[in-house]
C-alpha cells in the first residue's frame, strides 16, 4: 500500500504540474480543485484503510488448530489450502508492471498532446481503487486459501496479513491500470484498428494476476471475480466521468432513509 501511496503521489504531482497548461483541445474535463478534493479523499481512505489493517489481530496457531475447509463456501472452497510462493511472486511482476502501462500511452500522438489530463486522471483512477480496497480490507476479516493449507509453512498462514483475502487488491489494482489504458486509447483513437487488440489485453493481464493469485493461495475466487470487477469498472469510468458529452454521469440521490449518488446512463 505504501508503494500504491507512493506511485499516486508521482502521477498526481506530475499531472497537476502539468494541468495549467493544458489548451481546452483534451476530450477529457479536469477541474483541479474538483477533482484533487476527490483524490485526496480517496488517498485518505487508503490511509485509514492502511491502519485497520495494520491493526488486524494475527492469527494464531491455536486458530490454525481449528479450521476445516468446510468452513469455506462451496463456490471457494477448491482454493482453500492452495499454497505457492513463486506463483506469488510472478504475480507482483505483472501488478507492478501494470502501473507503467499508462506510459506507453505516450508513445501515441492523440494521447502525448492530452498527457496532462490523462496522467491527473489515472492519479485520480488508482487511488479511488486504492482506497477502496484498503478500507474493504481493513473492515471485513476474510482468511486466505493459504491459512488452510498445511503443507505450507507456518509463517506463511500466519502472515500478519493472512485475513485480507477480501477481495483481491492485486487483481482490482492491476485491473484498474489495465482498463484506463484500453479506455483512455479507446477515446482518443476513435477507428483505430488496434482498439480490440489493447482491450484484450487489458482484460488478460488482470485475468493474469488473479490466476496467479489464486495459485498463490493468496484469494479465492469470488475475491478475484470482485477485484477484478471494481477495478475495471474504475479505470472505465474514471475517464468516462470526465468526457466532455458523456452519457454517464453521477447523479446525487436523496431519499426519507438515505443519501448518496447514482450512476446515470442518458439514452
Amino acid at each position: 500500500m505504501k508503494r500504491l501511496l507512493l506511485l499516486w503521489l508521482v502521477l498526481y504531482s506530475l499531472g497537476g504540474q502539468l494541468a495549467w497548461s493544458q489548451t481546452g483541445n483534451s476530450p477529457y474535463h479536469v477541474n483541479w480543485l474538483r477533482d484533487g478534493a476527490i483524490t485526496a479523499g480517496a488517498v485518505g481512505a487508503s490511509v485509514i484503510g492502511s491502519l485497520l489493517i495494520t491493526n488486524k489481530e494475527k492469527l494464531t496457531e491455536a486458530d490454525l488448530a481449528g479450521l476445516s475447509n468446510e468452513d469455506v463456501n462451496g463456490f471457494d472452497r477448491f482454493a482453500a489450502g492452495n499454497y505457492s510462493a513463486n506463483a506469488e511472486h510472478t504475480s507482483d511482476y505483472f501488478f507492478y508492471g501494470s502501473f507503467a502501462t499508462p506510459f506507453l500511452l505516450l508513445l501515441n500522438d492523440n494521447v502525448r498532446q492530452d498527457a496532462p489530463q490523462v496522467f491527473m486522471l489515472y492519479g485520480q483512477a488508482m487511488s479511488i481503487a486504492g482506497g477502496m480496497y484498503s478500507l474493504t480490507a481493513g473492515l471485513i476479516d476474510r482468511k486466505r486459501p493459504s491459512v488452510y493449507a498445511s503443507d505450507a509453512p507456518l509463517d506463511a498462514r500466519l502472515h500478519k496479513y493472512g485475513e485480507n483475502s477480501f477481495y483481491a487488491g492485486h487483481t482490482s489494482a492491476t485491473a484498474a491500470a489495465t482498463f484506463f489504458v484500453a479506455k483512455v486509447f479507446h477515446d482518443l483513437n476513435p477507428g483505430s484498428p488496434a482498439r480490440p487488440y489493447i482491450w484484450a489485453a487489458a482484460a488478460a493481464v488482470p485475468a493474469t494476476v488473479g490466476y496467479l493469485r489464486l495459485r498463490a493461495g493468496k484469494h479465492f475466487l469470488s475475491d478475484n471475480i470482485l477485484g477484478y470487477a471494481i477495478g475495471a469498472s474504475v479505470g472505465i469510468l474514471v475517464p468516462e466521468l470526465h468526457k466532455r458529452g458523456s452519457k454517464v454521469s453521477l447523479l446525487p440521490v436523496s431519499s426519507a432513509d438515505q443519501d448518496g449518488v447514482a450512476l446515470v446512463y442518458t439514452f
